[in-house]
């Protein structure tokens, strides 16, 4: 079943099973606006299977009469605190610890890559011509990075 939200920008699939007789609180999450939503046709299918068509509009008049002597609106929020069916995820934050671990993940491919380079250098000196070289200058510069480390340590 396809359910729009009241502010017309999102429309869901959700199945007709996770939605109960009694109505439930949906959210958008688009939005984020939460109403209340009932499935009128599947009311309509239960009432068809155990009443009579002149009991179905008897009652429905009945609903009519409560409904405006209540004068709540069909789509009330009855609790915040209900979860939603659909909950949209507005996309990663970068947080701390998001940020950490990118950084532990590129100095372990970096590493990687270094060993690959170095283990095939025999191999890719025939792409790479002055590959020997490279790995040589990088081996020092990360000496050099390590003494400067140890340096700043003491």
């Amino acid at each position: 079943m396809i359910i729009s939200c009241p502010c017309k920008k999102k429309n869901f699939q959700i199945d007709e099973n996770l939605i109960p007789i009694e109505g439930r609180n949906l959210q958008c999450g688009s939005c984020g606006h939460v109403w209340f939503f009932k499935n009128e046709k599947k009311n309509l299918e239960l009432k068809t299977e155990i009443f009579s068509n002149n009991e179905i509009e008897n009652e429905e008049k009945n609903q009519k009469k409560v409904d405006i002597d209540k004068k709540d609106p069909p789509n009330k929020i009855i609790s915040n605190t209900d979860k939603a069916l659909v909950k949209y995820d507005q996309g990663p934050k970068i947080t701390l610890t998001n940020l950490l671990g990118y950084m532990i993940v590129s100095i372990l491919s970096f590493i990687a890559l270094i060993i690959l380079l170095d283990t095939f250098q025999i191999q890719l000196s025939s792409v790479f011509p002055n590959l020997e070289l490279f790995l040589y200058n990088l081996y020092e510069t990360l000496k050099d990075m390590s003494l400067f480390t140890k340096d700043l340590i003491k």
